[in-house]
């Protein structure tokens, strides 16, 4: 995606963040995507208020603490690609690759605050009764933004898939909360969620 475009589309500046952004431990990204946009170039948008860091080998709630497997293999491409699993039997999730190729490692987006193309979200999601939930959870927030299985390995830095998070000059919180990550079992207690402070997307 170009700037002109993503610009179109936001309605004011905003740069696609470079792989270099991913290609750090998900603990250093996780909290560094707090206030950046997910971007869908059909033009829903909303900014990233919650996510989770998995650490791959060190961590046995990572999708890729085993190692590589059919379902996981996005997670050891290279830092930038979107990692999209299906759970549950119902619903996707999606997570942005991190670290070094191989690695295995990546950040769960976990909550958005809608800001553009919400009739097309509240047509995906026709059962949502208020808008600030629309994007609050991570299985919700790609309902919403029309993200499923077809979007798994989509480049988040080349934007051909239709897909790009963008950096519209609003700076992370200065003092995120960090807590244990939530809706797992195994090594719940490690504090790798982050989320902005009161704000009503948050997922809970």
């Amino acid at each position: 995606m170009t700037p002109d475009f993503v610009a179109s589309l936001l309605g004011r500046p905003a740069a696609v963040l470079p792989r270099a952004f991913y290609a750090r431990d998900p603990r250093t990204v996780a909290p560094a995507l707090l206030n950046k946009v997910l971007l869908n170039a059909d033009g829903r948008s909303g900014r990233i208020v919650e996510t989770e860091a998995y650490c791959g080998a060190i961590d046995p709630a990572a999708h890729s603490w085993r190692g590589r497997t059919a379902r996981n293999a996005t997670m050891f491409g290279p830092a930038g690609l979107l990692y999209v699993y299906f759970t549950y039997g119902m619903h996707w999730c999606c997570n942005p690759v991190c670290g070094e190729e191989g690695e295995g490692v990546a950040v769960l987006l976990r909550a958005l605050a809608p800001l553009t193309g919400l009739a097309a979200m509240r047509a995906a999601r026709p059962r949502c009764r208020h808008d600030r939930d629309l994007c609050r959870g991570p299985a919700r927030l790609c309902q919403a933004l029309g993200i499923a299985g077809a979007q798994d390995g989509i480049d988040l830095v080349e934007g051909a898939g239709g897909f790009a998070i963008v950096d519209d000059g609003t700076a992370p919180p200065a003092e995120p909360v960090a807590s244990p990550r939530i809706g797992i079992t195994r090594a719940a207690a490690e504090p790798w969620r982050w989320y902005v402070p009161g704000d009503r997307h948050v997922s809970r």
